[in-house]
């Protein structure tokens, strides 16, 4: 051990039973749901997603005391953002806020919005005269007939900008009322009532920065809510594992661009291009690759066109050990040779770095497989009757071999891009780079020396083993865990201070190191008030909405631990929805279904 640890890391050694003990117990403290620590995300289920949207629309229309559909525009202009909203509010004032989402509040210039049936008006689209009861006022003050409005609205409804129908006058920007909306369509296409309902159920997702749709296939139907940092990994209650930022699978310390680049270059076949480039010549008669298999360099294609491999200039079939009929390559064409070598160079630099991120990739898989048969040892060792009875050890070191296995792999993705000429080129000296790279590749090494040992230690057939050896491998496992530990903290804060913290490029961020592994999302509880959600009333009582969401080329995982909300919590939601009568929306049954239900 002494060769993978240096002096700087003796702290976190234990040489008792006593200390490992305690060493242990605080370094996967973390890992287990504590109650009292609130989660920074959260997992909006089919069932709460109506729930969180209440919430906000609840606080808007306290403050600003207006409707729940002018709360809505309001929203959705801002993107769900409660905080800007009320900030462009103190600083501008109630009237900029309206005007620039579209919201007219004249209720008390022009009343009701409809007319009784013994006056006749004039519609001034269809030029009709109809009865006053058929015509709708807008809360901007303009006025037409049902059969107008309700053919604006089926328009606007199928090009899908149901979540703001603007006024059919012209240059008015004002918002239609989505009660009138809802109540006019409803009359002819309840279809379309239907799924002008689910888009704005659904625009609390689409349109919020800091709530999306988990990116699992099939779709579980949830979404997550980060309250504060939206540059995070989070895991969804259905076991996928995903970065917040741009919804791929957890790569940090990669930043989204790079892995995005690395998925790229590690799928298309962009090196197989460059290695025909640097084993090839293109044949200058039917330009197909031909790769040489012999010492002379003149080369005859299939096609029947002979040509130097010096230059790749077309020749006659003739030579001698001195030259080649018909052609002279004596000059050096600069440009050619460098091209070549860069290539050659790419290569064998990307091979490099792709060779390391594999290699712990398929670590990571043979050691998950092999997960069941140290879990069995475990509960062999149990049932020998030793001195040491608690084996929790195993699963923690377990654990952080995984974790760490992940980091090391994704750090050889990061190294390629961050000390390469694809993204800082302008951004580092040579010099600089290549003294951040050797800091960079020692914590590199480190961590992957003490990762190689933790994973030997735990294949030992430590339930074969007497008192006294078991507890010195679980020292010895205990003893790695937390070094590897605190390497990877290390080497997160080296890439955000000494290498991403220097350029002047911020954007790429890396999501921060958890010692605990992913946050697993908390369950969304409903946290307005009673007076608040009176306010709000259903979007529409007697119909129900599926949410339609295209689901991602990603696989979903699996998990371990799951979070559970106990039954007294569960049914005390249930209670408060069936209270305030919020209409639960099955957000996966498709729409015959609801139909016929």
């Amino acid at each position: 051990m002494e060769d993978y640890f240096s002096a700087e890391e003796e702290d976190c050694y234990y040489s008792s039973d006593q200390e490992s003990l305690e060493g242990i117990d605080n370094d996967e403290s973390d890992l287990q749901p504590l109650s009292s620590r609130k989660s920074t995300t959260q997992v909006i289920t089919q069932e709460s997603l109506l729930a969180a949207q209440r919430e906000d629309l609840a606080r808007v229309m306290d403050l600003l005391s207006i409707k729940e559909h002018h709360a809505r525009t309001l929203l959705i202009h801002y993107q769900w953002d409660v905080e800007k909203l009320f900030a462009v509010f103190v600083e501008k004032g109630k009237d900029s806020l309206f005007s620039g989402a579209g919201v007219t509040v004249f209720d008390c210039q022009y009343g009701t919005s409809s007319f009784s049936h013994s006056s006749e008006m004039s519609c001034d689209v269809c030029m009709d005269n109809v009865p006053g009861d058929q015509m709708t006022r807008m809360d901007c003050g303009h006025c037409y007939c049902d059969n107008c409005w309700t053919e604006h609205f089926t328009v606007k409804i199928n090009e899908g900008q149901s979540k703001r129908i603007r006024c059919m006058a012209h240059k008015c920007n004002a918002i239609c009322d989505e009660d009138i909306v809802r109540n006019l369509v409803s009359k002819r296409r309840p279809d379309l009532a239907k799924k002008f309902d689910r888009f704005l159920l659904e625009s609390y997702i689409e349109d919020n920065k800091m709530v999306k749709w988990c990116p699992s296939t099939p779709h579980c139907g949830n979404a997550i809510r980060a309250e504060d940092d939206k540059l995070c990994e989070v895991e969804c209650s259905c076991g996928r594992q995903f970065c917040f930022s741009c919804l791929s699978q957890t790569h940090s310390p990669c930043s989204c661009l790079m892995w995005e680049l690395w998925r790229k270059k590690c799928r298309d076949e962009s090196e197989t291009i460059n290695w025909i480039t640097v084993h090839t010549k293109l044949c200058p008669k039917c330009y197909k690759p031909v790769e040489k298999n012999g010492g002379c360099n003149l080369v005859r294609c299939i096609c029947g066109q002979y040509f130097c491999w010096l230059c790749g200039g077309a020749t006659g079939r003739d030579h001698t050990y001195r030259s080649i009929a018909g052609h002279s390559c004596g000059r050096y064409q600069d440009d050619k040779e460098k091209q070549m070598e860069r290539a050659k160079r790419d290569l064998d630099r990307y091979t490099h770095y792709h060779h390391r991120y594999k290699a712990h990739t398929d670590s990571s898989k043979l050691e998950d497989k092999h997960r069941e048969t140290i879990l069995k040892k475990v509960s062999n060792s149990e049932k020998r009757g030793l001195k040491l009875k608690d084996f929790s050890w195993v699963t923690n070191g377990l654990n952080r071999l995984f974790r760490s296995r992940r980091i090391l792999s994704y750090s050889y993705a990061f190294a390629y891009y961050m000390f390469g000429d694809e993204l800082f080129k302008d951004e580092m000296s040579p010099e600089e780079r290549e003294i951040k790279k050797n800091l960079f590749e020692d914590q590199q090494q480190q961590l992957e020396g003490n990762v190689e040992r933790l994973s030997q230690c735990l294949e030992e057939p430590f339930d074969e083993f007497s008192d006294d050896k078991v507890m010195a491998i679980r020292i010895q496992i205990i003893n790695l865990s937390v070094a590897v530990d605190t390497l990877c903290k290390k080497m997160y804060e080296c890439i955000e201070n000494d290498l991403l913290g220097s350029l002047q490029l911020g954007i790429h961020n890396i999501s921060p190191y958890r010692s605990k592994g992913i946050e697993q999302a908390a369950e969304f509880y409903a946290s307005w008030n009673s007076k608040g959600a009176d306010k709000c009333q259903p979007l529409d009582s007697g119909t129900s909405g599926e949410t339609s969401r295209p689901d991602q080329a990603s696989g979903s995982g699996n998990c371990e631990d799951t979070i559970c909300s106990s039954s007294r919590k569960r049914a005390k939601r249930e209670e408060t929805f069936q209270n305030n009568k919020v209409t639960l929306l099955d957000l996966n049954l498709p729409a015959d279904f609801i139909d016929q239900n």
